[in-house]
């Protein structure tokens, strides 16, 4: 079955790719949250703890309200006497009220003075109390199911206030807002209201557990916790990292590790798969060798095991290694489509160097020459795998081709979207809090703050205006912020060619002097560090690129102090953090200044594209990507004349071949080039060769092609040529049969057997060998008019599609 035959076959359904961990949730925490034994308090009689709440620090003159709240502590204690426990902590475990507040209402008696709501007001009076006491160390699902944050302000105030003015003071040092530093002080105060400890006595563990519990619930990470762990970081002990980030990423996984999570089942394969990943390491980075990995195993070696659980070596079946490719063909992949032709040769290369590999080893190595073991994946099965790139290469080129004619309307969109938001900034700045104003002819105001809005930062960041036509509130800080960088990477992309991580890694550092030895004048470079090929290279800075970098510069510079902060920028593919350095392409998210993601670039590629209502030629949305860039730079370049070889330098590309496939050769460039070629070679051409030819001249011209007519067909030999072979033309190459003398040719090589039996006969031995070889030359001659003859028998014939035939126009009667 074809490639082509199977993508229309019934389409199988398999389980969900298993995708290698970037991140560790720590999901076992959730399950065994960490949490003091007893408190200090833990054995206190009822009427000690009772004594100690009006003696809290916010406790008012005595009111209704304040003589209630001890009452209703009174009966929580009394009922979770009743438990038998010993403890308050054991009572309140063995009573069942750390999983919700439900049994509040139980403790509601319809005898009380009080009506239900007041008495149920009482009771939660008297839990926070006994929490606030340490007597008692509720779950999160209680804390949060509470839902009320005026608890942890009490909480602060109460223990350690000290530890918590100072982690304050470090939020305001960091230039983090009040918002951001409530939500990091609640995030601790919960966690210490947990775990019954202070916050410089908190764990990685302590914080990585309410992580954990947020995560069982299906909830993102709990805000303020990333701030919060920041600011502990060198008042409480958390290990080794200073951020939420970095404790929890997954980094980069060991051969063991990756064979472990995709549950290889037999001990003798899972061996081999870990020690041939082991060999392969040190030759390929790291997100080479992680995606042949999780080929091998997710996409191979995971469905075989799936469907043939039995197997326990890498020696498989033909029937086995038969059904998987149908099912490799068949099978509907994550995105929810059939499997690509690329996809589908890939995984067969990629399987048939691992049997390779093994086979080359095992001539060295007696380990492996016990798995060495035929090859399933034969040389024919991916014979179509040259044809399937070439094909690859032929969409892409038309994707190029397409987009670079849409590239001019790109631009200019992102930088009018730019400036529009960035007018539209600059007039809100220059209006006060409260009062309207007028921008390109529609009405905006600038809002009043509310109950959690500071003044002050209203008149310094003026980001929300209200659109007075629509009543819709626009947050032009956000907008500006995004139209700015979508500029910015567009611009320096098309002027670069960079990837997207080399673009992500370009730092204020990376922008150097160089001086021309010949000439001495100084021009700017922007230095590019080694990413995919590592291959470290410099990119002369046209005044384009200069004023764009200038004013990404100016922009970081503007926000943080004059000048460009330092961050270490995460790489996604390798999984490792890299130094502090003041990257150019970077924002600040909240409280922290981060480098942009590769989501967030492309997010701003596709909202440039909507906004410029770009389509292809189906009528659907165009889609760029970083890459896109990367290729258009290079098409654009060699079309207008850079050396091909030299594209390549400036790209980073080791092999002049990858250049070659990312340059879309359009038709007008072609014809363009070819005919500057024919100009060329004549202006090097003597002048001679190119005058008329005289009368002479051109009967001889003809005269050479009515002498071409000879008895058995057509002699081919060039003009102005002579006959080489003295017109014996029976044993000449360049006489062509024609099929019509085929009777004639045959009486020929009949009558050359007669003359040589008579040469034979009179023992005229020098005759007989002039006759053999024209005799040997007549029978091939003879023998390729029959094979062109039957060729042409076996050529299908054509069809009559039965259209109709074009009737002449007959010319009106004249009158």
């Amino acid at each position: 079955m074809d490639f082509e035959t199977a993508a229309v076959a019934e389409p199988q359904v398999r389980g969900p790719r298993r995708r290698l961990p970037v991140v560790v949730w720590h999901e076992e925490l959730a399950e065994a949250q960490e949490v003091a034994a007893s408190g200090a308090r833990d054995d206190w009689p009822i009427p000690q703890i009772l004594k100690m709440i009006p003696e809290l620090p916010w406790w008012s003159e005595p009111s209704t309200t304040n003589r209630r709240i001890p009452e209703g502590a009174g009966d929580i204690l009394a009922w979770l006497s009743r438990t038998g426990a010993e403890g308050w902590q054991a009572r309140w475990l063995a009573s069942g009220a750390d999983a919700g507040t439900d049994w509040i209402d139980g403790l509601v008696r319809a005898e009380h003075p009080l009506p239900p709501d007041r008495q149920r007001f009482q009771l939660f009076g008297g839990l926070s109390a006994l929490i606030l006491l340490r007597i008692v160390f509720p779950s999160y699902d209680l804390l949060n199911g509470c839902g009320s944050s005026r608890i942890y302000s009490k909480y602060r105030r109460l223990w350690r206030p000290d530890l918590y003015e100072q982690l304050a003071q470090r939020g305001a040092e960091r230039g983090i807002d009040a918002m951001h530093c409530r939500e990091a002080l609640t995030t601790i105060s919960k966690v210490a209201t947990r775990t019954g400890k202070d916050p410089d006595q908190l764990t990685a563990t302590d914080l990585l557990t309410y992580r954990a519990w947020h995560r069982r619930d299906g909830k993102q990470v709990p805000a303020g916790l990333s701030l919060g762990w920041s600011l502990l970081a060198g008042i409480a002990d958390l290990g080794e990292h200073d951020s939420l980030d970095k404790a929890t990423r997954r980094g980069q996984l060991s051969a063991a590790e990756i064979v472990e999570h995709y549950r290889v089942q037999a001990p003798q394969v899972r061996e081999v798969f870990t020690r041939y990943f082991e060999e392969r390491r040190s030759a390929l980075d790291y997100s080479t060798w992680a995606s042949m990995a999780t080929l091998l195993l997710d996409t191979f070696w995971f469905d075989i095991q799936t469907h043939h659980p039995d197997l326990d070596s890498v020696q498989l079946p033909r029937q086995v290694v038969e059904d998987w490719k149908i099912r490799l063909r068949t099978q509907i992949t994550r995105l929810g489509g059939a499997r690509s032709e690329d996809s589908y040769f890939q995984t067969l290369i990629a399987v048939r160097a691992f049997y390779r590999d093994i086979q080359d080893w095992a001539v060295h190595d007696s380990y492996w020459a016990r798995h060495s073991v035929a090859n399933p994946i034969r040389k024919h099965d991916t014979g179509g795998a040259a044809k399937a790139d070439r094909r690859r290469q032929a969409v892409i080129a038309q994707r190029i081709r397409e987009r670079l004619h849409h590239l001019p309307i790109l631009v200019e969109t992102a930088e009018r979207y730019r400036g529009e938001q960035t007018a539209l900034l600059a007039a809100a700045a220059a209006t006060p809090a409260g009062e309207a104003f007028t921008h390109e002819g529609r009405r905006y105001r600038r809002p009043l703050p509310g109950a959690y809005q500071d003044l002050e930062r209203l008149a310094t960041r003026p980001d929300l205006i209200e659109d007075l036509a629509t009543g819709t509130v626009l947050d032009i800080g956000k907008t500006e912020h995004e139209a700015f960088w979508a500029w910015a990477i567009i611009e320096v992309l098309r002027h670069t060619g960079v990837r997207i991580e080399e673009l992500l890694e370009i730092t204020h550092l990376g922008l150097v002097a160089y001086t021309v030895p010949a000439t001495g004048e100084v021009v700017p470079m922007l230095q590019i560090v080694p990413s995919k090929s590592n291959e470290e290279r410099l990119l002369l800075v046209s005044p384009e690129l200069a004023s764009v970098l200038a004013a990404i510069i100016s922009r970081l510079r503007a926000h943080h102090d004059a000048t460009v902060p330092l961050t270490a920028r995460y790489d996604a593919h390798e999984k490792v953090v890299g130094p502090q350095l003041p990257h150019l392409f970077q924002h600040r998210t909240g409280w922290i200044w981060k480098t942009f993601s590769y989501a967030t670039v492309q997010k701003f590629l596709c909202d440039t594209l909507t906004r410029a209502g770009l389509t292809d030629a189906a009528g659907w949305p165009l889609r760029y990507t970083p890459h896109d860039f990367r290729r258009l730079w290079a098409t654009d370049a060699v079309g207008n004349g850079l050396p091909v070889h030299l594209a390549a330098k400036l790209l980073g590309h080791r092999n002049i071949n990858t250049t070659q496939t990312y340059v879309a050769v359009f038709d007008e460039h072609l014809v363009r080039a070819y005919r500057a070629f024919l100009d060329n070679r004549r202006a090097l051409r003597p002048q001679a060769e190119y005058r008329d030819p005289t009368e002479q001249e051109w009967r001889e011209f003809q005269q050479h092609f009515e002498l071409r007519k000879l008895e058995l067909g057509t002699c081919s030999r060039p003009y102005g040529s002579p006959c080489r072979h003295e017109h014996a033309c029976i044993r000449c190459p360049s006489l062509e049969i024609d099929p019509r003398a085929r009777a004639r040719l045959v009486e020929i090589v009949a009558n050359l057997r007669d003359r040589i039996a008579e040469a034979k006969a009179y023992g005229w031995t020098g005759e007989v060998e002039g006759l053999r070889v024209s005799l040997h030359a007549a029978a091939a001659k003879l023998a390729s008019l029959d094979k062109m003859s039957e060729r042409s028998a076996r050529a299908p014939s054509l069809t009559s599609l039965g259209l109709p035939g074009v009737r002449a126009e007959t010319s009106p009667a004249q009158p």
